[in-house]
């Protein structure tokens, strides 16, 4: 009679068990994929089917599952690097193991892979900024003329900004967008701004870490680049507004500057309609003088 009841234990243990399934997005990374003979899967749409299935099958049962993204060529890299064969299933369960905790991932919350995807790219793509943004302002260095970290520095500046602009916006829904111009790319990081049912401001730690640092990696640097924001709350109009990154500060937008920045297609330069019920506008005083030039102290 002891033993009866172990596999139902199990059962019951097996919902306290989180697991993690890897998703190949895109076509491209399933065909690298199909270059190991273990991995049975021939259409990447049936394979999606099934992967689908399986998610909501672990529903059913009370199982909470991530998604991560599943990379081909960081999988290879780390069979490389862990002296491990890639075509061993253990091989991928082990990478897999290790997105979890390391890689881009989101939580299944029943949707269909079609709407769940979008938002493991997006996740992909903010993570990369970060990590993107962060390397450049670790290789700026030390300030010639004074030692000071320039990177820490500008870090620290940016964080005070973004606290001084959240603090002065309207009451409502916040929507800051900060893009930086890189050598090699633009960088563009969000940031949702919330009020609670008690009028307190709610953030998201990850994704304020990476606007802050790409706002810091703009002030460091002093690339081009800009901030915006837009302000919602029932029973009044948007607000937008916004600065331009300018030396070792930001400098106010006009409201004609941002009517134009939005209203102006940037790819062909043809004038946009303006939305209704939008206030193209001024931002409100940060307090404080804002330095143009010179690095962050």
């Amino acid at each position: 009679m002891a033993n009866t009841g172990h596999p139902t234990m199990r059962r019951v243990l097996r919902r306290e068990i989180a697991g993690t399934i890897g998703l190949l997005t895109d076509e491209h990374d399933f065909r690298a994929m199909r270059r190991y003979r273990t991995f049975t899967f021939d259409n990447h749409r049936a394979y999606l089917r099934e992967v689908e299935a399986l998610l909501k099958s672990l529903a059913a049962q009370g199982n909470h599952t991530t998604v991560a993204l599943f990379d081909p060529e960081e999988y290879a890299e780390f069979c490389t690097a862990t002296d491990l064969d890639p075509d061993a299933p253990s091989s991928r369960t082990r990478f897999t193991a290790e997105l979890a905790t390391t890689g881009p991932t989101v939580p299944y919350d029943g949707r269909p892979l079609a709407e769940l995807v979008p938002d493991l790219v997006d996740e992909a793509v903010r993570q990369a900024t970060w990590e993107y943004a962060a390397t450049l302002l670790a290789r700026i260095g030390a300030c010639a003329s004074c030692g000071e970290d320039i990177g820490h520095a500008a870090f620290a500046r940016a964080s005070n900004l973004l606290v001084r602009i959240i603090d002065t916006a309207p009451q409502g829904n916040r929507h800051l967008v900060c893009s930086v111009t890189t050598p090699a790319e633009t960088l563009v990081a969000v940031l949702h701004a919330d009020d609670d049912s008690e009028g307190a401001t709610e953030l998201d730690e990850a994704e304020a870490l990476e606007f802050t640092t790409v706002l810091a990696l703009g002030i460091a640097s002093q690339s081009p680049g800009g901030l915006v924001m837009r302000t919602t709350a029932p029973g009044t109009t948007d607000r937008i507004y916004g600065w331009r990154l300018r030396g070792n500060g930001i400098e106010p937008l006009t409201a004609g500057e941002v009517f134009d920045a939005y209203c102006t297609d940037a790819e062909s330069g043809d004038l946009i309609s303006p939305e209704s019920d939008v206030d193209y506008c001024t931002p409100p005083d940060l307090g404080g003088e804002e330095p143009t030039t010179g690095h962050a102290h």
